[in-house]
């Protein structure tokens, strides 16, 4: 487990390697762990030292939801353990192939919905981070502003300790901030899918963690052959050397790469030891 660390809000310290629960439920797609397994996975990533775990209420399929695996492997939880969670436009199931306009768990109701059923499943009174989540589609007839100023008020009741954002621009993360602190952005962002650039940079200038989701290519990893000769040089796999290369790419990037699988677990975390050097870098940036 790498020793750097980042201040999640500017009071929730946590290692740059976490973990995202996502593929513990097999949801949207994919094959899932066995319920033994995943439970095995989770209790291995605390403590191996990941105290950052993503998360939400709707990684959920065939009756198998992460926030339950996540609170009956951990609960009581250990107090320095910061769970991040997400609401928004993928609350439900059905919003999927909806204009983020239409989406219900952007309206108040559906966003006190996905708070409290976060809460619930979760087993905790109040929320270590919330994400709002925007739509994929339709995003220029949408503004965050009123999702985000109705977390804002859920804040102020104290369901939630920090808010951050996730699928969205550099614009909106502007006007974001204009409305609320902003402890992390969540964006697809990685070695290959790189639009986010800068992004990143305006982040760290500000003291936000950029947290990539596919941090090794989800649904799609990444191949290339300067990656398998990087990786060929250093005795490391290719997704190791895509997470070695977030963390060295800038110091506000926290990494949850996602894993059913207790081997792939035992790499992911141990990619946070794998020192790039400069040479390598340049390759991995052509």
């Amino acid at each position: 487990m790498t020793t750097e660390r980042w201040a999640l809000g500017g009071d929730l310290s946590v290692a740059r390697i976490g973990y995202g629960a996502m593929k513990l439920t097999g949801w949207p797609r994919g094959d899932r762990p066995s319920r033994e397994t995943a439970l095995a996975i989770l209790r291995r990533a605390v403590k191996l030292g990941v105290d950052h775990i993503d998360t939400s209420h709707y990684y959920s399929r065939d009756g198998v939801a992460a926030n339950e695996l996540i609170r009956e492997a951990l609960h009581p939880y250990p107090d320095d353990l910061v769970i991040v969670t997400k609401v928004g436009a993928l609350v439900e199931g059905s919003d999927l192939a909806l204009p983020a306009a239409g989406k219900t768990g952007l309206t108040p109701d559906g966003l006190r919905r996905g708070v409290e059923a976060n809460l619930r499943s979760l087993g905790v009174d109040r929320l270590d981070v919330v994400n709002l989540r925007m739509g994929d589609l339709d995003r220029s007839a949408t503004s965050l502003a009123a999702p985000l100023e109705t977390l804002l008020a859920l804040r102020e009741e104290g369901l939630i300790r920090h808010l951050g954002v996730s699928n969205v621009t550099a614009a909106e993360l502007a006007e974001a901030r204009a409305i609320a602190p902003i402890a992390c952005v969540q964006n697809l962002y990685n070695l290959s899918r790189r639009d986010d650039d800068p992004l990143v940079d305006a982040c760290a200038e500000a003291g936000i963690a950029y947290v990539p989701y596919f941090p090794v290519g989800g649904f799609q990893p990444i191949t290339a052959e300067r990656l398998d000769a990087v990786a060929a040089r250093h005795g490391a796999s290719v997704p190791q050397v895509a997470l070695a290369w977030l963390l060295a790419r800038s110091p506000n990037i926290l990494a949850i790469p996602g894993t059913g699988s207790l081997a792939h677990l035992e790499e992911n975390i141990a990619a946070g030891e794998l020192r790039l050097s400069r040479e390598d870098l340049a390759e991995l940036r052509t």
